[in-house]
């Protein structure tokens, strides 16, 4: 039984390969490490070198969204920190209004946290919904990134309701909140244009323009305690 059951292979010894025969493919094995890998290699670097980095990708992203343009940077390489930096930002600026002072449920600090977050989960769902590629920390960037506009409208209501809060202030903050919320608006949609279907677009700016419209609200409805 074991000399019939070898009996098919006992030709295979005899089986030779022609030289001439082409055979394709590369096989060879590079035996030095990866340039690419120690490229992109943070493990040695200084924590300077990483902090300094880390501040230039923030500032770029800053003038992203001082000249808004149709560009994916802001979803390729998002981060947080811009965003947290503008969020404490505006929340302390909103403190010590006179609702404040009443607790009757004015601006608190927690609140545009709040606001940043659940607005950020809220469009994200809405985008998945409508077909859309991004991601939640991909939309809380963006987004956090654009409030920049209202965050400066922010600080220019501060200083312009030092001189009082009449019809001739108001008209003014009227108009710098209304202009930074478009603003913000035209930028964060530039931005996730590339990760929305082109047919449902409207739809997705929809959640957005009601996200910006509340912080904007907030700025213009603030009036300091006395």
């Amino acid at each position: 039984m074991a000399e019939e059951a070898s009996r098919p292979f006992a030709g295979l010894s005899d089986v030779s390969i022609p030289e001439d025969i082409p055979v394709e493919g590369d096989i060879s094995v590079p035996v030095g490490p990866s340039r690419r890998d120690d490229e992109y290699s943070t493990l040695d670097e200084p924590v300077k070198e990483t902090i300094l980095r880390d501040l230039r990708a923030v500032g770029k992203k800053f003038i992203h969204v001082l000249y808004p343009k149709r560009s994916s940077a802001l979803l390729r390489d998002w981060d947080l920190w811009g965003p947290l930096l503008l969020c404490v930002t505006l929340a302390l600026l909103l403190q010590g209004g006179a609702a404040d002072s009443d607790d009757q449920g004015g601006p608190q600090f927690a609140e545009v946290f709040v606001i940043v977050w659940f607005g950020s989960i809220v469009i994200t769902l809405n985008s998945k919904l409508l077909g859309g590629t991004i991601s939640f920390f991909q939309s809380l960037c963006v987004l956090g990134y654009c409030i920049m506009p209202l965050t400066v409208a922010m600080v220019v209501c501060r200083i312009v309701l030092i001189g009082g809060s009449g019809t001739v202030s108001f008209a003014v903050r009227l108009v710098v909140v209304t202009a930074s919320f478009g603003w913000s608006t035209f930028a964060s949609t530039a931005f996730l244009a590339d990760s929305q279907p082109p047919n449902r677009k409207a739809l997705v700016v929809y959640p957005v323009f009601l996200f910006y419209f509340v912080i904007g609200w907030m700025i213009l409805t603030f009036s300091p305690s006395q």
